[in-house]
């Protein structure tokens, strides 16, 4: 795609925006397709299991080093220049904000990003959840708790007013993250498998990935030509999602890569679920249910605000460029989603994982 020619034809911000729908329909698509998800992972390892949720989600994020690594060794991004990398990042925002995250994830039944996938497939409790995720993302973004979540993320900040690169901190050569990517994939295929997963899940969890590095590529290719500055970023769903019900409720928003993205997984993920004859209306089972939904989906609009991103934002899309406190984020994530299947879904006092 010729961004230039793009950029003089409609302008940036309608630029910005089409390149925010394009990586969302991708995403939508190949995620559900894919079933890919990070809290049924975790779920799957926490009750001692390498099955083909833990095959998918290991493929999705080292496809996606690979592509993203592979981008910047060709020249065609650089990962120093994200928004992610530029400023400055929070460990207590990564591991407080992440064990919030996995918690709520786990209550909710999805992450962000599956619950938009949900969603647009007819799943009305992924609305409702994702609905309240988006406003409580948008009250801790500028409403009444960005105060407590400046006050948290600013206990434990990286030092020297930039986020923490793994490969540089740690004086690895610079194709170390595309052969890091490269192993984690020939793992995912291992575990693949030895469970017999098929070769068309396999392909579109690593469009999940893929998606992520056309976000990377394309808003870096805009920067390069745009007037205005851009920030160069990726797939995720805490930000997005806030700027996203913002551009719908006040007439002055304007058109972003964030307003682009959502609606793209939305239609992506509706069409492959029209295709495929899966969109299907589903409500909550019994009022608990609904209860331990809103909760959840507060955890994590929270969480991911102070975490700096979701299980895509963090998990997916600041791993792939190895940005210090999304790994800690990610980890984080991880142990707060095991912890409470662990001491609530296997009691038997929630229902079972869909």
């Amino acid at each position: 795609m010729d961004v230039l020619a793009l950029v003089e034809r409609i302008g940036e911000a309608p630029t910005a925006a089409l390149l925010g729908l394009l990586t969302g329909v991708i995403f939508g698509v190949a995620a559900q397709r894919s079933r890919f998800c990070l809290r049924a992972a975790t779920v799957e390892f926490a009750r001692g299991q390498l099955g083909d949720k833990v095959a998918v989600w290991l493929l999705t994020i080292s496809t996606a080093i690979v592509w993203v690594q592979g981008a910047q060794a060709l020249g065609l991004m650089y990962s120093a220049d994200a928004r992610m990398m530029a400023v400055p990042g929070s460990w207590s925002g990564a591991i407080l904000g992440g064990l919030m995250f996995g918690v709520g994830m786990v209550l909710s039944r999805g992450c962000s990003g599956r619950l938009l996938v949900l969603a647009a497939n007819g799943n009305l409790r992924s609305v409702v959840s994702g609905l309240i995720f988006a406003v409580v993302a948008q009250m801790s973004l500028k409403g009444i708790l960005s105060g407590p979540r400046d006050y948290l993320a600013g206990l434990w900040v990286t030092s020297g007013g930039r986020n923490l690169d793994l490969i540089a901190f740690f004086r690895l050569p610079e194709l170390s993250g595309l052969v890091f990517g490269i192993l984690m994939a020939i793992l995912a295929l291992i575990i693949a498998r030895k469970n017999r997963l098929g070769a068309r899940r396999l392909i579109f969890g690593a469009g999940v990935g893929f998606a992520v590095a056309v976000g990377w590529v394309a808003t870096y290719e805009l920067a390069q030509v745009a007037f205005e500055p851009v920030q160069i970023e990726s797939a995720t769903f805490s930000g997005p999602s806030a700027h996203t019900l913002m551009f719908f409720l006040d007439r002055d928003a304007v058109l972003e890569f964030d307003v682009g993205l959502v609606p793209g997984v939305v239609i992506g993920s509706f069409l492959a679920s029209i295709l495929t004859r899966e969109f299907k209306f589903q409500g909550f089972d019994t009022e608990s249910n609904m209860r331990r939904a809103m909760f959840g989906a507060v955890l994590m609009g929270f969480g991911a605000m102070l975490a700096g991103g979701c299980a895509i934002g963090a998990g997916v899309t600041g791993g792939s460029i190895f940005a210090g406190t999304a790994w800690m984020a990610l980890f984080c994530m991880w142990i707060g989603a095991m912890a409470t299947d662990i001491l609530i879904d296997q009691r038997g006092r929630a229902p079972a994982a869909a």
